[in-house]
This record gives structure tokens, C-alpha cells and sequence, in this order.
């Protein structure tokens, strides 16, 4: 089977204005005089093909639409959004090219983020065919692989804001992990909820399971490990030679076990949990910390799609409330 570098992922609902954090590192995007056709130009420049032989509209998701673009010497991948900025791309290149510097689980390597002259924005990329389903164990052999390579010496965190799915996502450096987990991640979550849909309820018990969550983390060593940040199976491939294959993510510095929150939607199975286990060894305290991290993802479902996610939220609220007597 052959297929694109992008997934095509769970629809995530396009919100009218990203507000996200200045970049103070423009690595993939420069303003330059506006070419009418940038990717076009783009390809034939510093791409360095001559000629492109055919272009395939691959889809996409509700934010972005997804090209294939052939070429005499090579082949790429490209998002394009009509609405947005070139920040929400940036932050995704940043990402992955985070990512592919570990030199352990294969991304799409990014090459160019800009802005489309009729507005919008663009991002190309490296194009990587896929095959057939590949070995559950070598997803965590290498996702582990990555976590245990990719160290921040700055905190928890990320260089720019970045999105998860069309929500801004946080990334201010701290040098706590409880904290940030508790104001970036889920205190903003809920402050959407509360804002959006009036929920004062699930605001309120929110708040109060993260300020009695520290005693979730004694005895437990937290580094700042590069993660993925958006992995659940629409974010996961594998390449013509069954190697497994990481996309679209949100990456930050955090907690390793929050890479696994959108695990409801990614059936990770048991080979995966033992392969990931031998290279990052499983903490105190783990099973108790899961839900936790699920927590952030179905509260962002709940602002993405609705309250059909409210009572999973507020089940994994209510049962922390009980569990810490609080």
C-alpha cells in the first residue's frame, strides 16, 4: 500500500484565530518578497528539481489540505491551510525537526513553512511511501528510543506554542512538571471549558484535582523527554519497509508517560507497553498517573467537538477527587 506523510486524522474542528506565542527562532519560515506560486518555487530552487512531473491531491483533514507533489528528483509532501497563519506550521516543522534530530523513530523531515500570497499558509515536507502494518514492539522500542535521546536542559516545554488538533497548546518553559502540567495543560483546558460552554462545574473540580495532584508524583524522577504530543493511530504509519512512522505532532519537553493520553485512540497493545518498558523503565506509580494523561485529551475533545466527551472527563475527575479524599 502506498500513501502519504500525512495522516488523514480525526477532524478537528478549525477555530476562527490561533493566538499563539511569537516565535523567537524562525528557523523554517523568513519573510521574502511573495512569489505567486511559493511551493512551486520552492521545489524548483532549493528543492533542487527541475521538473515536476505530476501533482496529487491527497485530502486532508478539516484544517489543511494535503498535496503530493512529484518531481524529476524527488518527492514532497505538502499541507496547505487558507485560513491560518504560517505559526501553526511552524510550530509543526519545529516539531519535527525535534524529532528527526534524535535519530530514533522516522518523521517526515521538514524543509519549508511560508505564507501563501492569497492568504493562508503552507508547509512542505519530505514524502514517505507506506506499506504494510509493521511491529507493535518496534513502535515502543523506538518511541522510547526517542524519549531517552530527546532532553531539554531548559524544563518543560517547547521553543514556541504550538496547536493540539486546532487548540493553542502552551509551551512557556518551567522548570516543574506538576505546575506546568497543571496550568498549560490542564488548568488551560479547563479555563476553554469554563469560557466556552459556561462549565463552571467541571471547571471548579478541575481545579481542585490539580491542586491535591502532587502526591500522584513521590518517588518519581520527571525529565523532559521529547514527545510526540498527538499520538494516537491516525498519527502513526509505517513505511514501505514496515518501520514505524510518526506524524502530525505537538511536541513539547514533558513527562514521558503523558506521551500516552490519546492511547483510547491509538490500541497500543501489550508488546508495545513491554518493548517501550526495557528502554524507559516503568516508574512508581504509573498505573495511577494514566488516567491523568488521558484526562488533558478528553478535556480537549470536550472544546474540539462537544460535550459527548464531558462525562469521560469529569469520571477521571471524579475518581482522582475520590482516590486523594479531597
Amino acid at each position: 500500500m502506498a500513501a502519504v506523510v500525512a495522516s488523514l486524522s480525526l477532524c478537528y474542528s478549525a477555530r476562527p484565530k490561533l493566538h499563539l506565542r511569537s516565535f523567537s527562532r524562525p528557523k523554517f519560515f523568513a519573510m521574502a518578497a511573495m512569489s505567486e506560486d511559493p511551493i512551486r518555487e520552492w521545489i524548483l530552487t532549493e528543492g533542487k528539481a527541475s521538473q515536476i512531473t505530476k501533482i496529487t491531491s491527497v485530502g486532508g483533514g478539516c484544517i489543511n489540505l494535503a498535496t503530493h507533489y512529484h518531481t524529476d528528483s524527488a518527492s514532497f509532501f505538502v499541507k496547505t491551510n487558507r485560513s491560518i497563519g504560517p505559526e501553526m506550521f511552524e510550530g509543526e516543522a519545529l516539531g519535527l525537526e525535534a524529532m528527526y534530530e534524535t535519530r530514533s523513530i522516522r518523521v517526515p523531515k521538514p524543509h519549508k513553512v511560508g505564507a501563501l500570497p492569497t492568504g493562508g499558509s503552507y508547509i512542505i515536507m519530505e514524502f514517505i511511501e507506506f506499506g504494510s502494518r509493521g511491529s507493535q514492539a518496534e513502535l515502543g522500542r523506538k518511541l522510547a528510543e526517542m524519549h531517552k535521546a530527546g532532553l531539554s536542559s531548559k524544563g518543560f516545554g517547547f521553543e514556541v506554542d504550538n496547536t493540539i488538533g486546532s487548540t493553542p497548546q502552551i509551551n512557556t518553559w518551567s522548570s516543574d512538571w506538576i505546575e506546568f502540567y497543571g496550568e498549560k495543560r490542564l488548568g488551560y483546558q479547563l479555563k476553554l471549558l469554563r469560557d466556552q460552554y459556561g462549565d463552571s462545574a467541571i471547571y471548579q473540580k478541575g481545579y481542585t484535582l490539580i491542586q491535591n495532584m502532587a502526591s500522584l508524583f513521590e518517588n518519581v524522577v520527571i525529565e523532559p523527554c521529547l514527545l510526540h504530543g498527538d499520538l494516537w493511530s491516525g498519527n502513526i504509519a509505517y513505511d514501505k519497509n514496515s518501520e514505524p512512522v510518526i506524524l502530525d505532532p505537538a511536541c513539547y519537553y514533558g513527562h514521558n508517560e503523558a506521551e500516552f493520553g490519546m492511547s483510547w485512540c491509538a490500541g497500543f497493545g501489550e508488546s508495545f507497553y513491554d518493548a517501550y518498558f526495557k528502554v524507559m523503565p516503568k516508574e512508581e506509580g504509573f498505573e495511577k498517573r494514566r488516567d491523568l494523561y488521558l484526562l488533558y485529551h478528553y478535556l480537549n475533545h470536550y472544546n474540539l467537538f462537544g460535550s459527548g466527551y464531558r462525562s469521560s472527563a469529569m469520571s477521571i475527575i471524579d475518581g482522582y477527587l475520590r482516590m486523594l479524599k479531597v
